[in-house]
Order: C-alpha cells, then sequence, then structure tokens
C-alpha cells in the first residue's frame, strides 16, 4: 500500500511538473490534456484525468506547486531581513531574481493567474501584506507618512510589470539582480522617512 502511495503521489507530481512547463512554453490556451500527457511521457490523457479531476484542478495543483517554490526561494531571504525596510527591499530584489532562478515556474504562474480559472493566494494577499507592512513601518518610524493602500498597490503593480517584462524578455540572472536592486533602491527611497531613503 506505502508502494503504490509513492508511485501515485509520484505520477501527480509528475503530471503537475509538465503541466507547469507547457503553460510556460505555449501559454494556458494552448495546454491541452494531450499535449501535458506527451510531454510527460504518458501513454494517454486518461493518466491526467485518473489524479485530476479536470483542468482547474490541475491549475489549482500548478498554482500550489508554484507558490511553494516561490516561497521557498523568496522566504528565507525576507526572513533574514531585519527591519521594515530592509524586508521591503529583500521581497523587491528576491521578486525580481525568482524570475531568473525559476523562470519557467515564473511564467507558467504570469499566463495562469491572467489566463485560467485558478488563484494564488499569494498574488492576491501581497496588497495586505504591504499595507500592512507599511502600516507597521509607519508606526515604528521608518517609513514616512503616506497612505499605505496607495503605495502598496503601486509597489505591487510595478513589481508585476517588472517581473512580466523580465519573464518575457528571458532577462539574465546579473542583468536581473540590478533592476532589482534599482527598483528596490526606488521604493526605499519612496517611503522612507529621510529625503535620502537610509
Amino acid at each position: 500500500m506505502r508502494a503504490k502511495t509513492f508511485t501515485e503521489s509520484g505520477r501527480r507530481a509528475q503530471i503537475v511538473t509538465a503541466a507547469i512547463e507547457v503553460i510556460a512554453e505555449v501559454g494556458f490556451a494552448k495546454a491541452s490534456f494531450s499535449r501535458i500527457a506527451k510531454h510527460a511521457g504518458l501513454s494517454s490523457t486518461g493518466m491526467i484525468s485518473y489524479h485530476f479531476a479536470g483542468k482547474d484542478d490541475l491549475l489549482t495543483a500548478c498554482v500550489a506547486e508554484i507558490e511553494q517554490v516561490t516561497e521557498a526561494f523568496m522566504g528565507p531571504r525576507v526572513d533574514a531581513a531585519e527591519g521594515h525596510v530592509a524586508q521591503l527591499r529583500a521581497y523587491v530584489e528576491s521578486n525580481v531574481a525568482l524570475v531568473g532562478e525559476h523562470p519557467t515556474a515564473v511564467r507558467a504562474l504570469i499566463d495562469i493567474v491572467k489566463n485560467g480559472s485558478a488563484q494564488s493566494a499569494s498574488v492576491n494577499g501581497r496588497l495586505a501584506l504591504f499595507e500592512e507592512h507599511f502600516r507597521t513601518g509607519q508606526a515604528a518610524g521608518v517609513f514616512r507618512p503616506f497612505d499605505p493602500r496607495t503605495v502598496a498597490i503601486a509597489l505591487t503593480s510595478g513589481l508585476d510589470a517588472v517581473v512580466v517584462t523580465a519573464a518575457a524578455a528571458a532577462t539574465e540572472p546579473p542583468e536581473l539582480a540590478r533592476i532589482g536592486r534599482e527598483l528596490a533602491d526606488l521604493y526605499v527611497r519612496a517611503t522612507a522617512a529621510d529625503p535620502e531613503g537610509a
């Protein structure tokens, strides 16, 4: 029983990986079960239907997998940063760097969120996350007075634009590191309690 469970779990993961790679390559609209099955080396689409209730179920699993990859990459970097300003910088820089480290996952998530039915809790929750981060930072005196929600919207929108553009252009990691620093500098200066953003 244990071996069977492991085999089924492994097969499910194999299908999810193949789906993510296909979506990243050809887009959500063209990511048919037949294309995914062929990419995964499966004999038929029936194997996908056995493990997933439908395309929406498969997309939900893809998003969950990508969110795990994202958290594993960004989480330690943000957690290691001390203070509100350093955490803001770490989030922005690591989010941009993610494009170079996991380009397939990023491209797939962008397409799924834009065109698919599956939602990403981590993507959708960023606005509230940044809003709270700015509020607590203002209370601590490290951010200047501003409307936290408005600035959170501007930050997430700008960050998304940079990530989408970099992913489409297949930007190389060294250039992504530079872009990440520039973007982080911009947000730090814009929110800092003093004009220099120190």
